[in-house]
């Protein structure tokens, strides 16, 4: 899972949460630039919608999942890091 960024894009002005699906080689790109086909997801970590994105490999951060210590609806156990601070260290 990865956090988009305008480091990523500048299209993500409003960073966004991704699992990344697989990248699309055989779409031509730019030099650092690729496409991935990816599901954005909620708050929680749940795919939300399928999304095919133009980004530079090198600006995605990876997220991690860590214990909730509240319930989640609908029985979720994790949530996602999402702090765009924490990204960052």
């Amino acid at each position: 899972m990865y956090l988009l960024t305008r480091e990523a894009s500048p299209q993500f002005r409003t960073p966004i949460a991704v699992r990344v699906v697989r990248e699309q080689a055989d779409w031509h790109s730019p030099y650092g630039w690729t496409w991935i086909r990816c599901y954005q997801l909620d708050r929680y970590g749940d795919a939300v919608e399928t999304r095919h994105l133009f980004v530079m490999p090198a600006g995605l951060r990876r997220l991690v999942l860590a214990p909730s210590p509240h319930t989640r609806p609908h029985g979720h156990d994790r949530v996602v890091q999402m702090s765009i601070l924490d990204s960052f260290r």
